[in-house]
């Protein structure tokens, strides 16, 4: 069954035009291809970040410029390349985005699983202005996937890891994913990784 489902029409200011794109529900998709073919633009698209040229996107069976746009974006999350945390601990941080959320905060306990799944081994305490641009980037990533989604968009997560690590992450994720039903649509770079990781690959600009 489709998720999320894309018209043959759809393009970006006139000059990025996608294929007809099916999501299936539950699985772990990559969308791959040259820089500038367009896949960070789908992935705002999705996310409702960004408003299509022409074309439409439906989710469940519904276009999405007709649902409500916090609640989907809450629902489809969106984990850009740009990583944002505020200045404190990463315990400040986990309970900032859950704050702006406007849900309940997670137990110190549940924080650290999620760092766990990111291969964030940190303690809570830890200054967010200490670490590296890959800690960084796998704890924004840990923040976003503790909100546990119905659909989670990620946008070059390995970019700045290497190839352990690399591995770990997509296979901790891949497994907490399947384990509670959520679709992800991850843009990769690395072929090694998607032939290793994809239920699905759809492949831009060919």
């Amino acid at each position: 069954m489709s998720l999320i489902q894309s018209s043959a029409d759809l393009q970006f200011l006139d000059f990025i035009i996608y294929p007809q794109i099916q999501i299936k529900e539950n699985s772990f998709s990559f969308i791959a291809g040259k820089s500038g073919c367009g896949k960070s633009t789908y992935l705002k698209i999705l996310n409702r970040t960004i408003i299509p040229s022409a074309g439409t996107i439906c989710y469940q069976g519904k276009d999405i410029q007709e649902l409500p746009v916090l609640s989907y974006r809450k629902s489809v999350l969106l984990v850009p390349q740009e990583v944002f945390l505020f200045d404190g601990t990463i315990k400040d941080n986990f309970n900032n985005y859950f704050d702006a959320r406007e849900t309940e905060r997670l137990t110190d306990e549940e924080m650290l699983k999620f760092l766990h799944i990111c291969c964030t081994n940190f303690a809570l305490t830890t200054d967010c202005k200490t670490l590296s641009g890959g800690e960084k980037q796998r704890v924004f990533l840990a923040i976003f996937l503790s909100c546990v989604p119905q659909v989670l968009l990620l946008d070059e997560p390995t970019a700045a890891l290497d190839k352990k690590t690399s591995f770990e992450l997509l296979s901790n994720i891949k497994e907490f994913c399947k384990q509670e039903n959520i679709t992800v649509v991850c843009i990769c770079h690395n072929d090694e990784l998607i032939q290793r990781f994809s239920d699905f690959t759809i492949r831009l600009g060919v």
